[in-house]
């Protein structure tokens, strides 16, 4: 919750939950397809990604004032300052250099040692991190090895509005102001109390810091350095989006989607690996979501009238399985254990009803030849 003051009341600002993965996804769109005008891409690719969400969209800002009463902000308030040595001006005309994930071969790992007592706290700071949300185990492995300790000072200035981004930060401990300068007049925006994360914004698009934060007293950061993060999460994320698209390619039944529904659908693809003989979905359960196999095989049984469960297929890379269960809004009608080591795409019950629907019939004709 960002609180600012007015000359009047204060108010609340409610940034909603999902904002920094949007925005992040969108980036690795741009960074795919390299497109020559980045606006009227921009354009198309929400109005994509509004029609296809079922629900009534999301404001990317509310404003509560003191009668509880939801109401647009100042959209000047957010502008950037413009001075006289243009110091914040070249935020709307930077031009910075392109990444492309795929031309960088950077993939040297950067490794800060840490006791143990420094990777436990560096642990609990990054849990819920959203633009971390994605990553696989081992990529939350390289998370911890390239973030370094920083300790600051009561009224020390982590980050200066308008400055170049070197380092994205996760907070340890402290209290930590935002502060926005606009007009000639410096406003706090919104205080961070013991958890919390900034910096990425700059480090994703390339363009100056969009505020400047305040240690208000003393604290301890976890910093990542601009090489790092984006290695870790923009060429990580480019290249799943790319596994998860040749994935997809290979499901027959998925040929119906368009291009840009199969790509909404990598995107909300998230990798859950396996040892051998875990047991994936259990018969009788409720259906959280859909499965794609990504490597390995997996074995089904079927528990018949109590007899006990029986093998009744196996199933290898490309197939797919758990979505009798959504299309039926039935319980899992049948077990799958992995065999041996194995990696499964899982989308979830929600993400399933918003991008499948194209696919519901030939679901329930595959499910029909499965009861026959």
């Amino acid at each position: 919750m960002i609180e600012m003051q007015t000359s009047n009341h204060s108010m609340n600002l409610e940034i909603p939950e999902g904002l920094g993965d949007m925005l992040r996804d969108f980036t690795v769109s741009v960074l795919r397809q390299r497109p020559s005008d980045l606006f009227d891409f921009a354009a198309e690719y929400f109005e994509k990604a509004r029609q296809q969400r079922r629900a009534k969209s999301v404001p990317m800002y509310i404003i509560v004032d003191d009668e509880n009463e939801a109401q647009e902000p100042d959209p000047a308030f957010f502008k950037p300052k413009s001075n006289k040595k243009g110091r914040f001006a070249r935020r709307q005309s930077v031009s910075a250099e392109r990444y492309d994930p795929e031309a960088d071969e950077d993939d040297e790992k950067v490794v800060h040692p840490k006791t143990d007592e420094q990777r436990d706290r560096l642990a609990e700071a990054v849990q819920g991190i959203l633009i971390f949300r994605s990553l696989d185990t081992e990529q939350m492995q390289d998370v911890l090895d390239a973030m370094f300790e920083k300790r600051v000072d009561s009224g020390q200035r982590v980050i200066e509005q308008g400055d170049d981004g070197d380092n994205f930060y996760v907070i340890d401990h402290g209290t930590f102001d935002v502060l926005v300068t606009n007009e000639g007049q410096e406003r706090k925006v919104h205080e961070f109390v013991e958890k919390g994360s900034f910096g990425e914004m700059a480090l994703l698009y390339n363009m100056p810091r969009s505020a400047t934060v305040v240690a208000k007293t003393v604290g301890s950061l976890w910093a990542m350095d601009r090489n790092s993060f984006r290695r870790i999460v923009l060429k990580s994320t480019y290249m799943k989006r790319k596994l998860y698209e040749e994935l997809l390619d290979s499901v027959p039944m998925l040929k119906s989607l368009t291009e840009y529904e199969r790509m909404s659908l990598a995107d909300a693809l998230v990798t859950k690996s396996y040892n051998d003989g875990d047991c994936i979905i259990k018969e009788g359960d409720q259906a959280d979501g859909m499965y794609f196999i990504e490597d390995g095989k997996v074995k089904v049984l079927v528990d018949h009238k109590g007899k006990g469960p029986e093998e009744v297929a196996r199933q290898s890379k490309g197939k797919y399985f758990g979505e009798m269960a959504l299309v039926e809004q039935q319980p899992r009608s049948a077990s799958v254990y992995a065999l041996g080591k194995v990696k499964c795409a899982f989308v979830d019950r929600d993400s399933f009803e918003r991008l499948l629907g194209p696919c519901l019939d030939i679901m329930k004709r595959n499910i029909e030849q499965y009861q026959r």
